[in-house]
C-alpha cells in the first residue's frame, strides 16, 4: 500500500514538473557582463540553476565528509585488537566464541567508546 502511494506521489510530481516545462517553453534572454547575452528556453535556465545549486551544495559538504572519514579512520585504528577467548585451565585460544560467553570491552580503553577519538596535534 505504501509503495503504491509512493509511486503515485512520484507520478504526480513528474506530471507537475512536466506541465511546468510545457508552460515555460518561451525563450528568455540572460544578459551577462560586457554585453554578452544568452538566449535559452526558460526550462533549461531553471534546470541549469538547479544543477548549479546542487553542485555548490555538494562541494560545500566535501570538507566535512573528509573530516568525518578521517576521524572514523583514526577511531578504527585506536580500537583495541579483539582477543581470542581462552579455554579454562589450558590457556589456549579456542575457535568456539560461544563457550567463553559474550564478548566484552577491555576495562581500559584509550578513550570512552561513546566519545570521539582525540585529535593529534598539528605538526
Amino acid at each position: 500500500m505504501l509503495r503504491t502511494l509512493n509511486w503515485l506521489f512520484r507520478a504526480l510530481l513528474f506530471f507537475i514538473l512536466f506541465a511546468f516545462a510545457l508552460n515555460n517553453q518561451h525563450v528568455v534572454q540572460l544578459k551577462w557582463f560586457m554585453g554578452y547575452q544568452w538566449e535559452a528556453p526558460m526550462v533549461f535556465v531553471v534546470l541549469a540553476v538547479f544543477v548549479l545549486g546542487c553542485v555548490a551544495g555538494v562541494l560545500a559538504m566535501v570538507p566535512s565528509w573528509w573530516r568525518h572519514r578521517r576521524d572514523a579512520r583514526q577511531r578504527a585504528h585506536l580500537q583495541p585488537e579483539p582477543q581470542a577467548p581462552v579455554q579454562a585451565g589450558k590457556g589456549l585460544p579456542t575457535g568456539d566464541a560461544s563457550a567463553a560467553g559474550p564478548a566484552t570491552l577491555p576495562a581500559e580503553l584509550p578513550f570512552p567508546p561513546d566519545m570521539p577519538a582525540p585529535r593529534k596535534p598539528a605538526r
